[in-house]
């Protein structure tokens, strides 16, 4: 029986995509077992993501490969930045003990994260779409930090910090400790509104703090704004008796 089959090709116009740029860095300090209203990170230069474990641990039976085990998979990274907000601090082990007054080594505070990558392609360039990183429960390494002497060609000091973390539980999914939430997916399935409330509790709004979104205000943001709904919260139906998605943020 003939198909619909079709030659792959490559490199066409509008399919030639990127990624690139980091921006929007917000940091929440965990304190108490709760993440702290969300500050603003100037100065990023880059975050390097990286993986340990996931490795193979053959077992032999038999004379043969009986199985192969994979080890845990653990998420790594590495922030560099210009400057970083004062709440970093006791994260990277800097108490205040008096009045402008810093003592180091001292007990490192866990944290939240999260920046934006662009994604583009060869038509609408970088700022088609883009993508918003979440990571969670961060403790920073110490770092390096050389000082130099200003001459003829100046240099700001760059910080860097390698960033360890603990997975949470993921529905739909094994534990981890990063999600990316995908501008691109979620305009194609014309969930802008998820995306969009997603958005409005990491930055903030008018009457609302930043704060670093739990996997049920994730979730949560799915089950209320994928749908429209009436006066009284009820989901709209078509003459179909099918649920009539909500596009207001396409």
């Amino acid at each position: 029986m003939a198909g619909n089959n079709r030659p792959l090709t490559w490199d066409n116009t509008g399919e030639r995509y990127f990624e690139t740029g980091v921006d929007r860095g917000v940091l929440f300090v965990l304190r108490s077992g709760r993440y702290s209203t969300g500050v603003p990170w100037n100065g990023l230069t880059a975050v390097n993501e990286s993986t340990s474990g996931a490795e193979s641990n053959p077992v032999y039976a038999d004379n043969m490969k009986y199985l192969n085990l994979i080890s845990a998979e653990e998420y790594k990274a590495t922030i560099e930045a210009y400057s970083y907000p004062d709440e970093f601090k006791p994260c990277i082990g800097e108490t205040e003990i008096k009045r402008g007054l810093f003592a180091g080594q001292q007990k490192r505070n866990h944290f939240g994260f999260s920046f934006r990558s662009k994604h583009g392609d060869d038509v609408e360039g970088a700022d088609k779409d883009y993508k918003i990183h979440l990571i969670f429960d961060c403790i920073a390494s110490p770092s390096e930090r050389s000082y130099a002497t200003v001459n003829e060609s100046p240099e700001a000091m760059q910080y860097s910090w390698e960033v360890s973390t603990s997975p949470i539980n993921i529905d739909g999914g094994k534990p981890s400790a990063n999600l990316v939430l995908e501008s691109k997916r979620f305009r194609s399935a014309g969930l802008m509104n998820v995306l969009k409330r997603i958005e409005n509790i990491i930055y903030g709004t008018a009457t609302t703090d930043p704060t670093f979104p739990t996997m049920a205000n994730i979730m949560d943001a799915y089950d209320l704004e994928m749908y429209l709904r009436d006066s009284t919260n009820d989901e709209l139906l078509d003459s179909t008796g099918a649920k009539l998605i909500s596009r207001v943020f396409d």
